[in-house]
Order: structure tokens, then sequence, then C-alpha cells
């Protein structure tokens, strides 16, 4: 455990991730005040980053704006360069990346590994799709006339990143923004800030030229509203609660910024009376407690059907139980901290509610004497009005439902105003494509408990959010059409 920590606090230390990023210069707050950074599978100080405010975030709106012009005119080759040199150096400094993410959000350093390995696979992807923002040439309505449609960047993006995936979100967002040929300014979460300035530190060693990768530090507030409120921001990428994405769509409205949302999530996991009941404990396991839950595509309401409850539910509160919960370096560790205090209140709340309704809790692991720990926890019996089944957990607690036939579970499954991921474990091709077909999500995994693939189109419907991530779908969110109408007399 000690080797890990020292490995992550190295390199806070030699590659100075103490200070913002702000066209190619690490620099401090005007006011000198800084924000400390915690552990939280210890609840210690790990660090501190500079507490930023709006007079800041507009220099870093400068840097963007001037930058763009020359990036933007570069040779999508070119940029695809700097891309592949931003992905080599992820994959050179990997284990000491996720040393710094187990750090800094708590995850067990296997699972931050394979996050690692998700930001290596974005940057790759978009160092090559790079070259492939295709136009078209379309048949014109008169015989002297062409069209032909170009696709330009947007401009500069402002990137609003999450504190669960802390470096995947950051490749994810930037890399498909950079080979469009945007500039981005960033604004990582505050409990999680440190990864995205590896990621800059990276971007610097890459060569990236001054001004095309900012990241900002500090409470949402006032630096949002600078990147919000500043028309030379043209879009706005976003991952976090639908409730404050719709604060920061209002926030936008006066300047009509394009939006890449990607909002909360409610998903469904459902097993059917013909799944193969252990290949769906397995999966259900996966999505259920990776980061001890605290995805937003996770499993938060679990149907099985009549015929195999008993059955799944007996395997899979012995699966659950039998996970260990600790520190992350820990080797062995399944589960890690929530994130903060606020956390562990919100899933304490929705646990006492659920069980005033009668649901029946099968806990496993104790939880460590420190940090913000939440023991493994499986909710039978829950009735379908307790609070777990309209807001997210966010925690490795799995409330089980039962149910009797399709149209039953469609109904409840849809009967959010979320619409992220869902799952489905069946054998029958006719069944799995009916539901599919009828769930009100932008992703649904079958006979699979994990949905990430970097060219897949991420993203969800209703109040999960707008926009896409992955493939090429996601780097057609930074690029605006332009036809160009030909007379050729």
């Amino acid at each position: 455990m000690s080797a890990g920590r020292s490995r992550a606090r190295a390199l806070i230390r030699d590659w100075n991730l103490d200070k913002a990023f702000i066209n190619g210069q690490w620099c401090r707050a005007d006011s000198r005040e800084t924000i400390d950074v915690h552990d939280p599978a210890t609840g210690k100080v790990i660090g501190d980053v500079p507490f930023l405010r709006t007079s800041e975030a507009r220099r870093a709106i400068d840097a963007a704006d001037d930058a763009f012009p020359t990036w933007s005119g570069m040779l999508a080759k070119d940029r695809a360069g700097y891309l592949k040199r931003w992905r080599d150096l992820l994959e050179r400094y990997q284990d000491d990346l996720a040393a710094l993410i187990t750090l800094e959000q708590g995850k067990p350093f296997d699972q931050a590994q394979r996050e690692v390995v998700g930001a290596i696979a974005y940057a790759e992807w978009y160092a090559e799709e790079a070259k492939r923002a295709y136009g078209q040439t379309m048949p014109a309505t008169q015989r002297d006339r062409r069209v032909v449609v170009q696709k330009h960047p947007v401009g500069v993006v402002a990137a609003i990143t999450p504190w669960n995936f802390p470096l995947t979100m950051v490749v994810r967002k930037c890399a498909p923004a950079l080979a469009a040929g945007c500039t981005v300014v960033i604004k990582p979460a505050e409990d999680t800030p440190i990864s995205a300035l590896a990621a800059a530190k990276l971007a610097e060693m890459a060569g990236f030229p001054a001004g095309v990768f900012n990241v900002v530090t500090g409470l949402p507030t006032p630096i949002g509203e600078a990147l919000t409120g500043d028309p030379r921001v043209r879009m706005l990428s976003f991952t976090g609660s639908t409730e404050v994405g719709k604060r920061l769509i209002v926030q936008c409205a006066p300047t009509v910024k394009k939006l890449s949302l990607e909002l909360g999530g409610n998903a469904p996991f459902i097993v059917m009376d013909d799944a193969d009941i252990d290949a769906a404990v397995a999966g259900a396991m996966i999505s259920k407690f990776r980061n001890s839950g605290q995805t937003c595509v996770c499993a938060n309401r679990i149907f099985v059907q009549d015929g195999v409850y008993d059955r799944f539910v007996e395997k899979f509160i012995a699966a659950s139980n039998a996970q260990t919960i600790g520190n992350g370096f820990v080797p062995g560790t399944d589960l890690g901290p929530l994130i903060n205090r606020q956390a562990v209140a919100k899933v304490e709340r929705l646990i006492e509610n659920a069980q005033k309704g009668g649901a029946v809790l099968h806990y496993g692991a104790e939880r460590p004497g420190d940090g913000h720990f939440v023991r493994p926890l499986v909710m039978t019996d829950v009735a379908l009005d307790a609070d777990c089944f309209d807001e997210e957990l966010f925690a490795p607690v799995a409330p089980i439902y039962r149910f009797k036939t399709e149209d039953e579970v469609v109904a409840l499954s849809n009967r959010v105003r979320a619409g992220l991921s869902s799952y489905l474990y069946s054998r029958d091709v006719g069944r799995i494509h009916r539901i599919a077909d009828r769930l009100e999500t932008g992703v649904v995994g079958i006979n699979d408990g994990t949905t990430s693939h970097e060219g897949a189109p991420f993203g969800g419907v209703k109040e999960s959010g707008q926009g896409r991530e992955g493939g090429h779908w996601g780097l057609d969110e930074y690029l605006e059409p332009k036809y160009l109408n030909f007379a050729l007399g």
C-alpha cells in the first residue's frame, strides 16, 4: 500500500501538480488561495490546487481563443501527431497515473489501471479519427450548381468533468475536441483536480502549443459562470448530475452555446426467466459494484423475473458478501470509499427510506474505521415507491425488485426521468429485440455488465442529456457543417 501511495505523491511533487495550467504556463491563483484535495480512504489532505475565480478563467478563455486560429488551421494529420504523442505518454506513465487516481478518487488500483487503459483508448481513437472529418458533395437541383458540405471546428470548448473517472473523462472530452481543431478549457471536479492536471502535464510534454489545452481549478460557481457567460466559448461539454446540467443549460442560453451533456442515470438491470443466472450475477456484480457503484451506468434497479428470483437473489447476495472493502492500494480490495461525506449521507438517507418501506437489508463486509466507506448491501422486498427507485444511489447498494411479465418490466424500467443505460439478460433472441427496442435508454448492455467502447456513441435520452461521446459521433459533436452553394456558369 505504501509503495502505491508513495508513487502517487512523487508524481504530484515531481510534476508540480499544485498549479493550474493556462496558456502553456503553470500558475497559482491571483489571490494565492488554495483548495485542499483529500484522500477519501483516509480523509487526509494529499495536496492542494489553486482556488481560481472568474479573472483566471477569463485568461484561460483568452488563451484558448488566441490559440484557436492556428490550431484549427493545422493539417489534420499534424493535430493527429500531437494526440498520438499524448496517447503514448498516457501509456508510458500508466501505473503512475493509476496510483494518482487511487489516491485522489479512492477506487482500487486495478480498477484505476483499467481507467487509464480507457483513457489511452480514447486518445488513440481520436488521434486516428482526426483525419476523418469528412465532408460531402451533394447533387444539386440545377445542372449548373454544385453543393459542397464542409465541417469546421466549433471553436473554444469548455469541458466540465466529473470526479468518478477523473482522467478518462478529461481524455474522452478533449481528444475529439482537439482532433476536430477546437481548443479547450477544462474545469475538473474540485474533489479530483489532480488527475486533470496530470493530463495537462502530459499534453505539455507532448508539445501542444500554448493555449490549446488549459486546466482551471477551483469551485464550480465562479469558473462556471465565466465559461458559460463568455460568448467566445462556443460549446460546453459536461458530465455530472441532471440538476447541475439543467442550470448550465440556462446559463448557456444567452450565448446559445452548443451543448454536449451526459447527465444522471438510473439503469435498470433486467434478468429474464431464461437467462444464464450465473452470467447475470457476474454481470450485475460488475455493473453494480465497479467503482463502489459510483458510475452513471451502474445498475440502480435490478429487476428479476419470478421464475428465477429466489435463485438469483441467493447467488447475488453470496457474491456481494464475498467482496472486500478498504483502501484501494491494498491488493485484492474490491470496494473503495465513496468520494466524500455528502455521498455517504445521501446513501444512508436512501437506505433508511427503503427500510421504512419494508426493504430487507443484506449487508456484506464491515467498513473500515476511517474514510468515506459504505458497506456493500443488497436490498430485497423494496417498495416501488422507495426513493431509491427514482434517485441514483451512486453507492455499493443494490435494490432488487420482482416482476412477472415483459410489459411490466418495460413499464417499470421506463418509469423514471433518466434514460442513460440499461441491461438485459436473456437467451431468447426475439425477446431481447422486443425488450431492447422498448427500453428508453441510449445504451443497452445485452448479456454483458459493461457497455464502454471508444468507438460507440455513448449518451442518454430523456433527462440523461444530449449529444454523444465516442466514435465518429463524438468527433461530430465538435464540428459544425457548412455548405457551399456553387454556381458553375
